[in-house]
């Protein structure tokens, strides 16, 4: 994952959660962060949108925490080749 990349997927979730990107932090799980269901179902169109990709429903039920998400949006970007 490049730095680039991380950055861009944090601020695209302070956006859809309209927080500050200071607050996120890719260790920090779903829990501390107050991010509920609705919210990920939130984030994950807005990833979706930002990066081209389909999110498998099956791989983001098991998603806990911010770096996680990070990595299979990373994976999912570069099968398809638009790696930031």
């Amino acid at each position: 994952m490049t730095e680039e990349f991380t950055q861009r997927l944090l601020q695209n979730i302070a956006d859809t959660l309209h927080k500050p990107v200071e607050q996120y932090r890719l260790d920090a799980s779903f829990e501390e962060l107050g991010i509920d269901s609705l919210d990920g179902i939130n984030i994950l169109f807005a990833l979706e949108n930002e990066f081209g990709i389909q999110i498998p429903d099956d791989a983001a039920r098991n998603v806990k925490n911010l770096r996680e998400m990070a990595e299979g949006v990373w994976k999912l970007v570069e099968e398809k080749g638009t790696a930031a």
